[in-house]
């Protein structure tokens, strides 16, 4: 067989969804509001909460500023590219599937699989956080916290088993109370700025006064300390990728999809900077409470925390203990929602184990939800009694997002290119990302910088340390195994523009 069968035999298997009953079929439920509250819920949660505070105490308040305001930039890109290959092909398996159609069958394969590898790992530390933060309040330490964890795990698998519309309920009303939350703070916080409410109004100062003579405290710290503030920004941003997974549950994904990009950036885009903008107004970024709030278990020493006690707000602490409770729940539910249907769609396709294709009468793919389930309790277990394996496992799964972010880009460019070259018109397209082929480079390139920059430290230090350098970049070698065993197995290249298919997936399957 020629190189050209092989390629266009694996790009069936990886690609191509077969043709079959409404048994593999999900169904369309998921509204707009649905999709941009799942959307914001996944990306605002402990990274602004807690690690905002860290990141102004690294940067300033100005580095900071500049750092989310510069990975906010690319994320935008990200998702208006992400837009225009969900709204042109709304499917389940998102950027797995786009690679393998646009770009190369073996990278959807290491994609899907190293993004469903990551949020089973995501959820298993997620209910494992979330026995940390309710045994804040000491009435709750009744019960271990393996206990609560279980619990918690079970309240996600049940929600994940009903139908989509009551999942995506579920995270509409996670992410709300989140979003309430940043609202209050940021008008607590202007309150306080004008001295309508206690607390010490710090000022412009603190953007001026520093370390630093030529930028100023505001931007303190190397251009290697900006680059670890990046990567910070960069772990608090994900999440937003989920778009283009709901984009095969959505009811009108032409329509909802590019409100929804739009709508989703802006407002976590806002809700970040003015966040910022606040803290940095009200507290030091010289306190070194700032850098307390590295854990869930240090909630009172969270930057939230901290300007609410200071406007003299009586237990701050026990309602940010609360928020933050709802945002790791949140985010367990969306991880095991966002796992479950990608490996849905990798049975579909041909990448997993075909019977992980089917789905019940509501539409719920069973199969991929219990699958996902049992690894997820074996990784929770291993965590339990081998801390040590657990720590590399998660290791292995750090740069995921990253990786996700760079297939996106990576795929947009291709799926453009190719349309263009098979003659359609751009102005055929129900979504058009802009700033092509500018926006998914740029964004490439701040993909690749960030993951390069993983561990600043270990650049600044100068001393090498490989074990250090094996669990930061652990990641990486994990991606290209999936890539390389594909690769090696069915003999793949990458799929010539005049070649890509361009069909629309849930047409071929109605047929």
């Amino acid at each position: 067989m020629s190189s050209f069968d092989d390629n266009s035999a694996a790009a069936a298997a990886v690609a191509s969804a077969p043709a079959s009953s409404g048994s593999t079929k999900v169904q369309r439920h998921l509204k707009t509001r649905h999709l941009s509250m799942i959307a914001i819920g996944g990306s605002i949660g402990t990274g602004l909460f807690m690690a905002s505070g860290s990141a102004i105490h690294m940067a300033g308040p100005g580095g900071a500023l500049v750092a989310y305001a510069a990975i906010g930039l690319m994320v935008y890109f990200l998702m208006t590219s992400l837009g225009e290959m969900a709204t042109y092909l709304p499917v389940s398996g998102s950027f797995s599937i786009y690679a393998a159609k646009f770009v190369d069958p073996s990278l959807g394969y290491a994609l899907g699989w190293n993004y469903w590898f990551n949020w089973v790992i995501t959820v298993a530390a997620d209910i494992s956080i979330a026995s940390l933060v309710i045994t804040y309040w000491e009435p709750m330490r009744f019960m271990p916290p393996w206990g609560w964890s279980l619990l918690f795990f079970g309240l996600i698998v049940l929600l994940n088993l009903l139908s989509v519309k009551a999942f995506g309920e579920s995270e509409y009303w996670f992410a709300l109370i989140k979003v309430i939350t940043v609202i209050v703070f940021l008008g607590v916080g202007v309150l306080t700025i004008f001295g309508l409410l206690g607390g010490k109004y710090v000022g412009l100062a603190n953007f001026t006064v520093g370390e630093a003579p030529f930028l100023g405290g505001g931007f303190s710290g190397s251009f290697l300390t900006m680059l670890g503030v990046f990567l910070i920004a960069g772990f608090s941003f994900q999440g937003t990728e989920l778009i283009g997974i709901t984009a095969g549950e959505s009811e009108n994904p032409k329509e909802s999809i590019p409100k929804a990009v739009k709508q989703v950036f802006w407002r976590i885009l806002i809700f970040y900077i003015l966040a910022i903008l606040v803290i940095g107004l009200l507290v030091p970024y010289t306190s070194p409470e700032l850098l307390g709030a590295e854990s869930v278990e240090e909630i009172a020493k969270s930057p939230f925390t901290l300007v609410f006690e200071r406007a003299g707000l009586a237990m701050a602490a026990a309602v940010m203990n609360a928020v933050i409770l709802t945002s790791i729940l949140s985010a367990g539910n969306s991880g095991m929602y966002a796992s479950a249907r990608m490996l849905y769609a990798m049975g579909k396709s041909g990448m997993a184990f075909k019977g992980l294709r089917k789905v019940n009468r509501f539409g719920v793919p069973m199969r991929a939800v219990l699958a996902t389930a049992v690894v997820v309790l074996a990784l929770f277990l291993i965590e339990i009694f081998n801390d040590g394996a657990y720590q590399y496992i998660v290791a292995a799964s750090g740069l995921t997002g990253f990786i996700a972010w760079l297939g996106i880009a990576i795929s947009h460019y291709r799926f453009r290119r190719a349309y263009i070259a098979q003659g359609f018109e751009l102005k055929d397209l129900d979504y058009r990302a802009k700033w092509f082929p500018f926006g998914p480079l740029i964004a490439l390139v701040l993909c690749v910088l960030v993951i390069l920059g993983q561990d600043t430290q270990l650049v600044m230090h100068g001393d090498v340390d490989w074990q250090r350098i094996m669990v930061t970049y652990m990641g990486l070698p994990v991606f290209f195994g999936f890539y390389l065993y594909h690769k090696l197995r069915y003999r793949t290249r990458v799929i010539p523009l005049e070649e890509v298919d361009l069909g629309d997936e849930e047409e071929d399957e109605d047929e």
